[in-house]
């Protein structure tokens, strides 16, 4: 029962961080230029880590993120049964999500200013795989490098923590963005895709491998430098 409840939290906070976070890029899309609604869709994704980490952050450690999960699984803070069900809960809050949105989008004739549900992309990178794949280990690195940081029990920053890990998500999308439409979490990307379409589907694998690599480079380089302080 205990892990269900994990289950059910990890849902509700990925489906909220879908709804919002590329709900509000949808709306006033992410053009770099004119740069409002690239700060606001940055702002929009790290805020709802800080409301999620305040609400779920007690029952399931609010990841809402698989790269996350990975991180706390290679540092032994979750079982690989909870990891399982926590990646399976993530995706399902993240297609559920994008479901929502699309079906809002199409019943109010609302327009999509990203023309894909906020889905990620290599547009800002001239469609090269290879750089997508290195935007996103890199960002994946430095945000999941910070939770762990943040979350430890030992040299944690405590009752902070939620603010810290939202701006961390804040300052990696408002990089991002322009490169890649910052996913840095698998379930984020997987959601949308879907319901984007083929061009969307057919690069989506980017936005699973690169955040998993970064978080699991992230996962064994603190790994490493916590002991180091231990010792």
């Amino acid at each position: 029962m205990d892990s269900m409840k994990k289950f059910i939290a990890e849902f509700i906070g990925t489906f909220t961080l879908v709804l919002v976070g590329c709900g509000t890029a949808m709306l006033v899309g992410c053009d770099s230029v004119n740069g409002s609604g690239y700060i606001l869709t940055a702002f929009a994704f790290g805020l709802v880590i800080v409301g999620m980490a305040y609400a779920v952050g007690n029952i399931s450690g609010c990841h809402i993120n698989p790269a996350v999960s990975l991180g706390v699984l290679i540092t032994g803070g979750i079982s690989v049964t909870d990891f399982i069900g926590y990646i399976i809960s993530q995706c399902l809050g993240a297609v559920a999500g994008a479901g929502v949105l699309k079906l809002i989008w199409s019943l109010g004739g609302v327009t999509d200013q990203t023309g894909g549900l906020g889905s990620n992309g290599l547009a800002g990178v001239n469609g090269s795989a290879v750089a997508g794949l290195i935007v996103e280990a890199i960002l994946t690195f430095i945000f999941v490098f910070v939770i762990l940081g943040v979350t430890d029990s030992k040299f944690g920053h405590g009752s902070f923590g939620g603010v810290v890990i939202g701006f961390a998500l804040v300052m990696v999308h408002i990089l991002g963005i322009g490169l890649t439409g910052t996913s840095v979490n698998p379930a984020r990307s997987i959601g949308p895709a879907i319901f984007a379409g083929a061009e969307a589907l057919k690069v989506v694998w980017v936005f699973i491998v690169g955040p998993f690599v970064g978080s699991a480079l992230a996962a064994f380089c603190y790994k490493f430098l916590a002991s180091s302080k231990d010792a």
